[in-house]
């Protein structure tokens, strides 16, 4: 999957909470890639880097993966074409969420 492009539709764009755990803030934008289902039965969800306003669609390439060991889904990281990021900068970008499981970033 990592160097594929998608198109993620935004759910929770930058900026907003989560709908139901009201302190949750999504510093990015984050959604899921219509017709490509996840292990948990709902389509793959995905985090947005390098993507600076809030957006409703976006397609990018995916960078990474970010593998939950202690959960049965994994999350895509989609970046624009041509900007990558360390997995160090994907962890502080993602960890407003991912500091709640345990989990690896591939490459």
């Amino acid at each position: 999957m990592i160097g594929e492009i998608v198109t993620v539709l935004v759910d929770r764009a930058m900026g907003t909470y989560h709908p139901k755990h009201k302190e949750l803030y999504y510093p990015i934008n984050y959604g899921y890639v219509e017709g490509i289902m996840a292990p948990d039965g709902e389509e793959q969800d995905a985090y947005i880097l390098g993507v600076l306003e809030p957006v409703k669609t976006f397609t990018g390439r995916v960078i990474a993966v970010i593998h939950r060991t202690n959960d049965i889904e994994d999350k895509w990281v989609v970046a624009p074409e041509g900007i990558t990021f360390t997995m160090e900068e994907i962890r502080e970008q993602v960890d407003f969420q991912e500091q709640y499981f345990e989990s690896e970033i591939i490459l």
